[in-house]
């Protein structure tokens, strides 16, 4: 590790000699000391010759992208908020979507035709769902959104999915310093913190707004993005989504608005499922360690006018799930989870959407397949945060609801949602017809028999065992 950690150094000393040795450092671009005091690459900085670090920048910069760099430097180092600077990420993520998509798509204020298309889309495919599932209705109203609104409606989640894992660099960034300089460098470390929520602010920003080119709608990743009982559609990528596929737009259109209402159904009436969700995202965020010889390396050689660098340097990955039965138990139950309950979603959408959508079986494999690959922005997540947000086993937990269907029914299937011990496990995916066919304990009978107890009543007696004081009493 070098003596000046991130690379920051002290800026050279002043010559003291007279006019005629400022017009030599102009000339000559003279001055002690490292060609960038302060660590970060400027463009121009450092080069042959350019050992004022300042006379490099501005002969290669005009005033306009110079004021932008020490502006975008001055936020970074100002932040004082928490670890991810979210009013960074926010500003990234529109403007990400205000460029348009890699086909040239450009973001656009939806119309009032498109909206009553979507809310006759969501109320349609609840009336579908009904006889689908035995949960009543979770959207509450309908609502179209721009991809500027999305990201605007989606960043709270976000917060909630990232802090985890950025504290964790926040605390990494700490522990680079040698023990006997961090109780002196108090200042520097908040500065590096203050980067640091930065650096995952561009990061988190730039796939948000990636990510708002490619969904269709506020559960696209298995999670409850959005506000609770809205179900949105986003028109102009459920446009795009189905420009190949040969299908009419109105049927498109009300699948994707099938598959949304079904999230909302579930993530409406299990009151513990998102908690139990985003637990489970924290749970193994908590496993994570961080790369501190990465995370050191970036800093160090940060340049904000080039952030692509930093993006770049990040998506080699910095975090590194730790190889414990612990970390591993909290992956199996994170994947497991995301596949219940999107085997949930794809099973009871297919039951409703079947027997009145010629194009059924082929956008639930195009759903699938989507589902099971991921996007670019997807893949940007799981390599910032170490974490794919896929259900792996999407296929294996569609069969299991479907056959439980078949064994119990409808709303067999849906009392299994009462408890989170109720539901399959991981190995219950490798056996599911043990699990369908497994003898079932009698809930309610339990309930009733707690309830007993609790108000002093004597004990239910069970007729599987013999009643000894029934017996005693023939004795005598």
């Amino acid at each position: 590790m070098s003596d000046t950690p991130f690379g920051f150094g002290l800026p050279p000393e002043e010559p003291d000699d007279g006019d005629e040795g400022k017009k030599k450092d102009q000339e000559s671009g003279g001055g002690q000391g490292p060609a960038n005091p302060f660590g970060f690459g400027f463009p121009g900085a450092g080069g042959p010759g350019a050992d004022n670090p300042f006379a490099a920048m501005f002969g290669s910069m005009n005033p306009t992208d110079l004021g932008a760099a020490f502006q975008q430097l001055g936020q970074m180092l100002s932040y004082e908020g928490g670890p991810v600077n979210w009013d960074m990420a926010k500003q990234i993520a529109r403007q990400t979507v205000s460029q348009g998509t890699a086909d040239g798509t450009k973001d656009a204020s939806v119309g009032p035709a498109e909206r009553t298309a979507v809310e006759e889309a969501v109320r349609l495919a609840d009336l579908w769902l009904d006889d689908a599932t035995s949960l009543p209705s979770g959207a509450g109203s309908a609502v179209a959104w721009s991809r500027a609104e999305w990201v605007e409606a989606t960043l709270p989640a976000w917060k909630e999915l990232v802090d985890p894992v950025a504290e964790r660099v926040g605390g990494a960034m700490g522990d680079i310093l040698p023990e006997e300089m961090q109780a002196m460098a108090g200042p520097l470390i908040g500065m590096m913190k203050s980067m640091g929520g930065a650096m995952f602010g561009q990061q988190i920003g730039q796939a948000v707004g990636v990510l708002a080119g490619e969904v269709v709608g506020s559960t696209d990743v298995g999670l409850p993005l959005g506000p609770a009982g809205k179900a949105a559609l986003l028109p102009l990528n459920v446009e795009a989504f189905g420009k190949d596929l040969g299908v009419g737009k109105d049927e498109v259109r009300l699948y994707l608005a099938l598959r949304e209402a079904a999230h909302q159904r579930l993530f409406a009436h299990v009151p513990w499922l998102r908690s139990h969700l985003f637990g489970a995202v924290e749970g193994y965020a908590r496993g994570i360690k961080v790369d501190t010889a990465k995370l050191e390396d970036v800093v160090g050689q940060f340049d904000p006018q080039n952030p692509e660098e930093l993006q770049q340097a990040l998506q080699q990955g910095m975090f590194q799930p730790e190889d414990t039965p612990e970390q591993k138990a909290a992956l199996a139950r994170l994947e497991t989870a995301l596949a219940l309950v999107e085997g949930w979603v794809d099973a009871v959408v297919h039951a409703a959407a079947k027997p009145r959508l010629s194009s059924a079986d082929a956008l639930r494999e195009t759903l699938r397949r989507r589902r099971a690959t991921g996007g670019p922005a997807e893949q940007t997540f799981a390599t910032l945060i170490g974490l794919e947000l896929r259900p792996r086993r999407l296929r294996d937990a569609s069969r299991l609801w479907a056959s439980l269907t078949d064994a119990r029914g409808v709303d067999g299937r849906d009392a299994l949602w009462a408890h989170p011990d109720m539901l399959p496990t991981a190995s219950d995916l490798d056996d599911p017809d043990g699990f369908v066919h497994r003898e079932q304990l009698d809930f309610s009978e339990l309930d009733k028999m707690l309830g007993e107890a609790a108000s002093g009543s004597t004990e239910k007696p069970d007729p599987k065992k013999p009643d000894l004081k029934k017996k005693d009493d023939d004795t005598e």
